[in-house]
């Protein structure tokens, strides 16, 4: 009895942890150096205020500030739920946040990250994509990426694509691809052969 009770802790403890982990930008392509955890988080709920004063972009713009930007995922989007979430066509339209909700964050973020406008030139970007189960309206995985940078914006949208069609084909476990991203996503655009 002993030892089935203390299995019972071990796997709920695991459990536990590969949902509520947190990842901060991990060093690598992009130039920082905080190391990354065992999964992105799901959101706490806090909203801006649980975010830092200043945010400051890193690896040359194309990456977020990890304390202001460190990912979260969707906890609904799990291994056991991909083949009815995130690989059923038409998914991220379902859960993508409509413009009432995102152009005021834009701008909140871009103020916290001392950004200059116009909003134009920037894209209001999830971290952890929608298409690998990211958080769709935490704002610990959104941030104004700059239109303008190189590698930016368009080479993170083919990654996106890569992890999707990898996890969805059974190449690569969701968590994996939502920590490679989440990490560092310069460094796994460059793993992947910069698609």
């Amino acid at each position: 009895m002993r030892l089935t009770t203390a299995w019972l802790v071990v796997v709920t403890v695991l459990l536990t942890g590969l949902c509520a982990c947190s990842v901060a930008a991990g060093a690598g392509a992009g130039g920082s150096t905080a190391g990354p955890s065992a999964a992105p988080a799901t959101d706490a709920g806090e909203g801006l205020g649980g975010l830092p004063g200043a945010c400051h972009l890193t690896g040359g713009g194309a990456l977020p500030d990890p304390a202001c930007t460190p990912g979260a995922v969707d906890p609904a989007v799990t291994q056991a739920t991909i083949s009815s979430t995130i690989c059923v066509s038409g998914y991220t339209s379902r859960v993508r946040p409509p413009e009432s909700y995102t152009e005021p964050l834009k701008r909140d973020l871009l103020a916290r990250y001392g950004l200059p406008g116009p909003l134009s030139n920037y894209e209001l970007d999830h971290l952890v994509p929608l298409e690998v189960g990211g958080a769709p309206r935490s704002v610990r995985n959104l941030w104004p990426e700059p239109a303008s940078v190189h590698p930016g914006s368009l080479d993170k949208d083919r990654l996106e694509n890569r992890l999707h069609d990898e996890v969805c084909s059974g190449q690569m476990r969701l968590a994996d691809a939502q920590l490679a991203i989440a990490t560092d996503w310069l460094q796994a655009w460059e793993q992947a052969g910069r698609p």
